[in-house]
């Protein structure tokens, strides 16, 4: 059986500078947190609470600290719980994406000149909630079609859109197109990074050759779910796995060649371990 591996899988920059960070921290000793996970992999957040890391979930639990390291997740915070940090005398580590931070920087400098700002992505998600609360002003979070064709603001302002990073790279420009076509005057900061476009589109070119697909990543990393969307579209025979323990392949005898691709919050271990099974047993 061939198998096609994706040489842009694993951990991207941003990730791996913020687990470096963490184990930085662990190697200087004392109290160490995490406001949130640090990235969106299982294994690697449980490795590190193995070592003593305690995640924050909340304001509230960060005000119940004295004392110790916090480090802020790669997907960014609010900008609120830098001050909480601050306020309470705690030392701040900054382990959130610079990709993401100019996400920061673009959206309050945009709201600054009074443009109503357009944040595509999971309204949920971390880096949003982190992303929204830079905005000095009005803004809309859109993440389909149907959102972007119900959007209405009072006057013709100029719109500033932005994305979150992990977003499809087409679908971001189709959610445009609709802006434009509908008479806004858009300012477009593409801030997807170039190297979730480069993963993207390399799954989508190895999908469209294979016989059956594996993305590996976390059950809530949004990068590897895109991934997976993107790769189902090209081969029906596609899986979402977390480690080795989920993958199930099915009719073996009519699979000649087998494509895998991971998240960028994927450590390249389990991508090993998945590669080197399949290489192996089938």
């Amino acid at each position: 059986m061939e198998v096609k591996v994706a040489g842009n899988s694993g951990f991207c920059f941003g990730v791996k500078r913020a687990v470096d960070s963490v184990y930085e921290q662990i190697e200087k000793g004392g109290s160490i947190y995490t406001y949130g996970p640090i990235i969106h992999n299982e294994q690697v957040v449980m490795e590190l609470e193995e070592k003593g890391v305690k995640i924050i979930a909340s304001p509230e639990e960060l005000n119940g600290l004295s004392e110790g390291t916090v480090i802020i997740r790669s997907h960014g915070v609010e900008k609120k719980i830098y001050d909480l940090i601050n306020a309470r005398g705690l030392k701040l580590v900054d382990a959130t994406c610079p990709f993401v931070k100019k996400i920061h920087e673009t959206v309050k400098e945009e709201s600054r000149k009074g443009r109503h700002i357009i944040v595509i992505g999971d309204g949920k998600h971390p880096e949003v909630t982190g992303i929204v609360s830079y905005i000095e002003g009005d803004y809309t979070v859109i993440e389909n079609e149907d959102e972007a064709n119900d959007f209405s603001i009072p006057e013709k302002r100029e719109i500033c859109v932005v994305s979150q990073t992990t977003f499809n790279g087409n679908k971001f420009q189709e959610l445009v197109e609709i802006f434009k076509k509908r008479g806004y005057h858009v300012i477009v900061a593409n801030t997807i990074c170039n190297a979730t476009e480069e993963r993207q589109t390399e799954a989508k070119r190895i999908a469209s050759c294979v016989d059956a697909m594996i993305v590996i990543g976390g059950a809530g990393s949004s990068n590897t779910q895109k991934l997976y969307e993107i790769c189902k579209r090209e081969c029906e025979n596609t899986q979402y796995i977390q480690t080795l323990d989920d993958l199930v392949l099915n009719s073996i005898e009519s699979i000649k060649c087998v494509g895998i691709t991971a998240g960028a919050s994927t450590p390249k271990k389990i991508i090993q371990e998945v590669q080197n099974y399949v290489r192996a047993n089938f």
